[in-house]
This record gives structure tokens, C-alpha cells and sequence, in this order.
């Protein structure tokens, strides 16, 4: 797949006039945006923009009070709870801080969601567990205790666990957070593996500009509760507009 276009112009997730209020703090205004079956799509925008928000939202955690949210043209948020539940089974989600069990090993931390669904017998999940983890380049590390790893294995391990039930859908929480550039090129070269290797769509949630341009095939901008710019990496990067040129060069105001 070429890192500036997606394989496919239909839409797998798509956010319809996505608005929502915290009492009187408006932090979605009218999101509007497509993701392509198959695509990487990057959001950024400043901190408390709202990008968490939207991804709560496409999970079904928290309801819209206006617009929708549509899976592969479902309305998350219609769903009843069986449905819903059904409906995240295809989807992945990498917490910001990985989010691992302190008291299970790598490997009871990546069968957990098997074991949450029953699927299968012992054998068959320890099969399963070695190939994700393997995927990740941890297989040796199975019975190691996330106390022990360092943080960008243990984001490694958290992917592991989220790609094991081969989600059509990932939704990346800041996954370079306060990792080092070595850790940081290792998760972006995952992110794009787990899309050429499984075609599943992915929304990373980042403010790391490197990270988003190596890893997006487009790249949406939230700014004061809408999108305000989506287009590919080179797009960004050749747009005149002060607010992304400021915004990706780190300037808080315009340059005199």
C-alpha cells in the first residue's frame, strides 16, 4: 500500500457531525471525517482537543449528544449491549500507557482477552499467545512480569494483546508516548506491518509529528472541536496555512 493514499475510498468508520459537551465545556463541535477501510489515520491537535474523546466514542464508551458514529455503517451508538459488544470484538485498542496486568506475565497479559471470550482450549491460546507475541519480537519474553520490561516492551507486549483476536480496527492512544526514538521507530514499523500483514484499519492518536508522518496515510487535525484540516503527510507539510504551519513546527504563535 502507498504510504500517501489508502487502498480503498469506503469508509469503515465514519464520524457524522460528532458533537459533545462535558457540563459546559464543548469539546467535539461537528466532527466530521472518514476513515478507509484499511488506512492509517492519524489525528492530532492540541492536548484536550478532543482526540481521546473521539476514539471513546468509536468504541461505544461514551454516547454523542448529537451526530454519529458509524462502524462499517453501524451506529455505535444504537447498538443494544449484546451488539455492542459483538461490534468491539473487532476492535483493537493500544491504552497511552499500555495498560498491562502488574500481577500476569507477558503471556497471561496477551491470552487475556481469549480467556475473557473462552476461546478454546489451553493449548490452542498458548499457540495463540507465542505467534502474537512473536509478532512483536517478545516470544522469549512470555514468562517475564511487566515490572521487568522496559517501556517501549511493554507497549510491544500491550500490542501483542490487542492484536491477538485480529481486530479489523486498532485505535492507538498515543503509543510513542515517552518512548525513546529506537522504541518509538520499533512501534511505528508495528503499526505498519499490522496493515500491510492484516489489512486493519488504524486511528493513532499522537503529537509526535515524525511519528505521524512516517506512519500516516492521512493525517486529520482537530482544532476547536472540528476538523479543520485531512489530508496526506505531504499535504500537510507543503500547506501555507499559519495555524498548521505553526502547529507542526511547535510555534504557539505566528512567527513575526
Amino acid at each position: 500500500m502507498s504510504k500517501e493514499n489508502g487502498n480503498s475510498d469506503s469508509a469503515f468508520v465514519r464520524l457524522e457531525n460528532l458533537t459533545k459537551s462535558f457540563g459546559a465545556q464543548e469539546i467535539l463541535r461537528g466532527v466530521d471525517l472518514e476513515i478507509r477501510k484499511g488506512e492509517t489515520l492519524v489525528m492530532i491537535g492540541s492536548s484536550g482537543g478532543g482526540k481521546s474523546v473521539v476514539l471513546k466514542h468509536i468504541t461505544g464508551l461514551i454516547k454523542p449528544d448529537k451526530g454519529r458514529v458509524l462502524l462499517n455503517g453501524r451506529d455505535i451508538a444504537s447498538l443494544n449491549k449484546e451488539d455492542l459488544a459483538t461490534a468491539r470484538q473487532r476492535i483493537g485498542l493500544l491504552f497511552q500507557n499500555g495498560a498491562l496486568f502488574d500481577s500476569m506475565s507477558v503471556g497471561q497479559n496477551v491470552a487475556f482477552p481469549l480467556r475473557e471470550s473462552n476461546q478454546g482450549p489451553t493449548d490452542q491460546l498458548t499457540d495463540k499467545v507465542i505467534e502474537a507475541l512473536e509478532l512483536v519480537n517478545l516470544a522469549p519474553h512470555i514468562d517475564k512480569m511487566p515490572v521487568d520490561l522496559s517501556g517501549g516492551m511493554r507497549k510491544r507486549v500491550a500490542l501483542a494483546r490487542a492484536m491477538i483476536t485480529r481486530p479489523e480496527l486498532m485505535l492507538y492512544d498515543e503509543p510513542t508516548a515517552g518512548l525513546d526514538p529506537v522504541a518509538t521507530g520499533i512501534i511505528d514499523q508495528l503499526i505498519l506491518q499490522m496493515q500491510k500483514q492484516y489489512s486493519v484499519t488504524s486511528i493513532v492518536v499522537t503529537h509526535d509529528m515524525q511519528s505521524a508522518d512516517r506512519i500516516a496515510d492521512r493525517i486529520a487535525f482537530l482544532h476547536e472541536g472540528r476538523v479543520y484540516f485531512c489530508g496526506t503527510p505531504t499535504e500537510l507539510r507543503n500547506s501555507s496555512d499559519p495555524l498548521l504551519v505553526n502547529f507542526i513546527s511547535g510555534h504557539s504563535v505566528p512567527p513575526p
